[in-house]
Formats: structure tokens, C-alpha cells, sequence
């Protein structure tokens, strides 16, 4: 059976697939490379009229990109996602604090999910950083209070937890949000890879070369 065996022809044939489906939606061209790895890390291009990127989320992250911010994730699959190599290259890292012992003893001593602990153990080192949230909507909402009463400003939140209990409603709030510019998808649909792919979209618009 012949089929295609280059990943970076596999690439490349899935964005050709996946192109016409972005046609009509007023895109800017970085706004088609976000867009694409959202629906090719999903194999889903139903994807396509739920994603809503802030005007200035990619212009924001990319900034912070360069100027080496870390980013803070809410779960180990979002983290083993980005491309720390290419992350390291600017300067960064990638945190994720949800499986320290530590933050599992405060997360039951005060009757929150350790995702929620973890955020707040990160607190104001987040400011200028990019969050990238895919499991847990609690973490999401976490982070949104710390911007409200907390006056936390990250570079930006991509917010993209998947599932059908306050996932809806997180994303719905960070979009609503008016002091930090996000990445997020409507609904229950989202997941780890999905935030994962809006980071390392980011990453390949600044530096493409994956050597």
C-alpha cells in the first residue's frame, strides 16, 4: 500500500485539506496557521467555526515568545505537548506543578482540585507569561479571579479544557474577559493536545524550522 511517509509532507497535505474550510471566516494569515494546527491536532474540522482567537492574542504571545516567558500549564499532557525545544530556543520553559506532593496536601486541605493549587502557587510569576490550560475548567477559572481581584496579567491564556462539567462556562468567561487576550474554542470540545497546538502555532509562526 503506498501512502505518505515524510511527517512534514503529512503536514503539509493535512493543511492542504483542511484549507478550505477556513475560507470565509476573514482570517489573517497567522490567524490560518493558529486556526490549522487547532483542527489538525483534532482531526476535527468541525473545529473550525467554534475557535475564537482576541485580535491581539497571537501579536501578545509571540512578543512574550521572543522575549523568552515561561509557560504554565494546568496539567502534565499540556506541558509533554509544547515544544520545549523549541521554547527553550527563545528562552522559556514550561512548568506544571498538578502532580507535586505539595500541591496535592494544599488542594485537600482546602477542598479545591490540585489544578486550582497549582495556579495559585504559580501566582504573580505568571504575569508577562503565556497560561495554557486543556484538562481542567477549575484551573481556568482560577486564573481568571487572580486577573480580576488579583491584578495578574499574563501575555495570554489559552483556555481550551474539554468536557461537559464547567468547560462551557470557563471558556465562555474567558472570552468575555477584557484585560488579557486569549485563545479558546466554544462548548464542551477542547483538550490538552488542542491548547498544546495554539502554543506551539505560535512558536512555528516566529521560527517554522523544526530541526
Amino acid at each position: 500500500m503506498d501512502f505518505i511517509k515524510k511527517p512534514m509532507e503529512i503536514e503539509n497535505r493535512s493543511m492542504e485539506i483542511i484549507a478550505p474550510h477556513l475560507q470565509g471566516l476573514n482570517l489573517s494569515e497567522d490567524q490560518v496557521k493558529v486556526y490549522s494546527r487547532i483542527i489538525h491536532a483534532a482531526g476535527d474540522v468541525e473545529y473550525a467555526p467554534i475557535i475564537r482567537l482576541h485580535p491581539e492574542l497571537i501579536d501578545s504571545a509571540r512578543k512574550a515568545l521572543e522575549k523568552g516567558c515561561n509557560i504554565y500549564t494546568d496539567v502534565e499532557m499540556v506541558r509533554t505537548g509544547i515544544n520545549k525545544r523549541k521554547l527553550a530556543a527563545f528562552g522559556g520553559q514550561v512548568f506544571c506543578k498538578v502532580a507535586d506532593p505539595e500541591i496535592a496536601k494544599v488542594a485537600k486541605e482546602q477542598g479545591i482540585t490540585r489544578s486550582m493549587a497549582a495556579m495559585r502557587s504559580f501566582g504573580q510569576d505568571m504575569n508577562g507569561a503565556i497560561i495554557a490550560i486543556g484538562n481542567a475548567p477549575t484551573a481556568l477559572f482560577e486564573v481568571l479571579r487572580m486577573v480580576e481581584e488579583e491584578n495578574l496579567r499574563p501575555a495570554a491564556i489559552v483556555g481550551i479544557p474539554v468536557g461537559f462539567v464547567g468547560a462551557a462556562d470557563s471558556k465562555a468567561e474567558l472570552a468575555a474577559n477584557t484585560l488579557v487576550p486569549y485563545a479558546t474554542v466554544e462548548g464542551t470540545k477542547g483538550g490538552s493536545p488542542i491548547a498544546a497546538a495554539v502554543v506551539n502555532a505560535i512558536m512555528y509562526i516566529i521560527d517554522n524550522n523544526r530541526d
